[in-house]
């Protein structure tokens, strides 16, 4: 590094005294970052690339502006959520402009791309993903989700942006719990359960099942698989790509009678429809047991990892991934994980 560029970064360093994301001690210690740019923004606040100065380790750092009128628990939700396929929450501190305005600032571990951006590159070249990093991704995605609901946790806003991904490395990580608490639904229309635009308050955990399913048919399509502009038109959507749509009670925030409206003959196409001619039976087939209108029969995530479709994953002889990289560590698994379902264990592993 020349002299020049040294003295440059030293001028946008910033120093702050921060808090371990998962120590059990709040001892705060000092830390000195530069920032890069901004990499994301929204109704959130913002998150901007920086590079931590003494350990040339690079991080994003999530600003979230503490609205009094709300209890934002995002931090007291990450700081239990120490899992390899979860974002990991490195430190965390509080600053103010003045005396009513304060933010919380999450310093991240750094992913490179999201979901999103793959399948929008793979897009521009007219592709899709390579189905081997689908069910790379998609086992890792259904893992993190696995641990969630073990925590009796919904994530509650799972789409292909807020899925971090390192391609290089084959891992994906779960990002985003500004909307992780189980009382107000916030997932995007595309990707929200039936149970959620019937008007359901007694929702589980699947709710996410249904929207990881949403992601990994997108992954392998190149688009939303369900594309409605309203909540209307978004089951209407659910229902024409579905097998037959089994009218179980469930009561609507609307008056609208969907038999009726669109007729027991839209709902005759079935999910293995969609991948014809694109030899992706094993993946319509799993696709098949997560995108159950029914929760109740819905798989759950440990039931979805226990699926075929993610066997060639388990090939012991499996150490390289297309690339020529190696393969992430996926069945590393904590003591917590292996006591979600015993009995699924040796199906999972």
């Amino acid at each position: 590094m020349s002299n020049k560029k040294q003295k440059d970064d030293v001028k946008n360093v910033t120093c702050v005294k921060v808090k371990p994301g998962y120590a059990r001690t709040n001892k705060e210690i000092e830390i000195r970052y530069i920032a890069a740019k901004v990499i994301g923004t929204g109704s959130f606040g913002i998150v901007y690339a920086a590079k931590l100065y003494d350990f040339n380790e690079d991080v994003a750092i999530k600003k979230v502006y503490q609205d009094k009128r709300f209890k934002n628990r995002e931090l007291q939700i990450m700081q239990r959520l120490e899992h390899p396929n979860i974002i990991r929450l490195m430190y965390y501190y509080y600053t103010s402009n003045t005396a009513d305005s304060e933010y919380l600032h999450l310093v991240l571990e750094y992913m490179p791309k999201t979901i999103h951006q793959l399948i929008k590159t793979y897009a521009q070249i007219g592709t899709t993903m390579n189905l081997f990093y689908v069910k790379l991704y998609m086992f890792q995605l259904f893992r993190g989700l696995s641990f969630l609901s073990s925590m009796n946790m919904c994530h509650r806003d799972i789409k292909p942006h807020n899925l971090l991904v390192d391609p290089e490395r084959g891992t994906l990580r779960i990002c985003d719990f500004g909307s992780a608490k189980v009382i107000i639904t916030i997932c995007y229309r595309y990707y929200r359960a039936p149970e959620l635009i019937f008007g359901s308050s007694s929702y589980t955990t699947k709710i996410d099942v249904w929207s990881a399913g949403t992601v990994m048919a997108e992954a392998i399509l190149g688009r939303p698989l369900f594309c409605g502009d309203s909540a209307v038109n978004q089951l209407a959507a659910i229902i024409k790509v579905g097998s037959r749509f089994p009218l179980y009670r469930m009561r609507m925030k609307t008056s609208v009678n969907f038999s009726k409206a669109y007729g027991m003959q839209s709902f005759k196409i079935h999910v293995h429809g969609l991948f014809r001619g694109r030899s992706l039976w094993s993946a319509a087939t799993f696709l098949s047991t997560v995108l159950r209108y029914n929760p109740g029969a819905r798989d759950s995530a440990i039931e979805a990892l226990a699926h075929p479709f993610f066997d060639e994953l388990r090939n012991p002889n499996l150490e390289t991934m297309p690339n020529g990289r190696l393969m992430p560590r996926l069945f590393d698994w904590l003591e917590k994980e292996v006591n979600i379902r015993p009995d699924l264990n040796r199906k999972v592993r």
